[in-house]
């Protein structure tokens, strides 16, 4: 059996996996966001700072959230195990650290600024995932008397009920307190844009280049879900680039069940090292 999936119950096991999951969606959008702003940054200011705003109400609506979250459901059974007392205080400083770059990005006055920001958020985050699916997870799972499933559960209560302290802002209303807005809808009004109906940001949207992601590199179990997570990235009237190892027909069937006709797919290469899709979001 994988470590990823030993745990002292079944719910427990069940439970890594989802976590693990969700992990790799957060950093999947986080990847896509950054992705757009270092590939705008020296061909369209106005288009990266529009991305630079968008990305950092992403982070004040589902990644800073989710932080304090963990810090208030997860953490203390963590603490008390011996084994991962000194990790968890680790984790807790780096919060702090991820706070702190969040805030730098949001008054970057600079492109090169906000990219130095925003790059040391995606790396920090993605190191700091690797502890936490590769050691908190997996020591909370195998606890006899720690049940993981009921952890998260919590966590997912805080999440959807909030407010939350630290280290992060309150979680934004659902896409059903919304209407059925979704996650760009709520970062163009945070960012302060008009959402695109008198036109006034036309010039922008055409400039924006395409961001590329390369998931070659991304473990087999969590590359759906980054993928995933960094489509939510893409706004209605772009497109990102796909650099795969293979041609991912289970992945793009999975992306037509999850937003059906919301996709149109272009090879630009196929194989073998490689294969780049351009996936349009109509």
């Amino acid at each position: 059996m994988s470590a990823l999936t030993l745990a002292s119950t079944p719910e427990d096991a069940t439970a890594l996996q989802t976590a693990e999951a969700h992990h790799a969606r957060l950093a999947g959008e986080l990847t896509g966001r950054v992705t757009m702003l270092l590939t705008a940054v020296d061909r369209d200011p106005g288009a990266a700072e529009r991305i630079r705003a968008a990305l950092v109400a992403f982070c004040d609506r589902s990644l800073l959230p989710h932080a304090a979250a963990e810090e208030a459901a997860l953490y203390p059974a963590a603490h008390a195990l011996p084994e991962a007392r000194l990790l968890v205080e680790s984790l807790i400083a780096e919060h702090r650290c991820l706070t702190e770059l969040v805030d730098a990005l949001r008054t970057a006055t600079r492109p090169s600024g906000a990219v130095a920001d925003a790059r040391a958020l995606q790396v920090l985050f993605a190191e700091h995932l690797a502890k936490e699916n590769g050691l908190v997870l997996p020591l909370l799972a195998v606890a006899p008397d720690v049940s993981l499933a009921t952890l998260l559960s919590d966590m997912h209560q805080r999440l959807a009920t909030g407010p939350h302290t630290a280290p992060g802002p309150v979680l934004a209303p659902g896409p059903d307190a919304d209407h059925g807005r979704g996650p760009r809808d709520r970062d163009e009004e945070e960012a302060g844009a008009c959402g695109g109906d008198c036109g006034c940001g036309d010039a922008e949207e055409k400039a924006e280049p395409e961001p590329e992601l390369d998931v070659r590199g991304v473990p087999h179990a969590l590359r759906h879900a980054t993928v995933f997570g960094a489509l939510d990235a893409v706004p209605v009237g772009h497109a990102m680039v796909l650099v795969a190892p293979h041609d991912p027909l289970p992945l793009l069937a999975q992306i037509e069940q999850r937003s059906p006709g919301a996709f149109s797919v272009e090879y630009l290469e196929r194989g073998p090292e490689a294969w780049r899709l351009r996936l349009d979001h109509h």
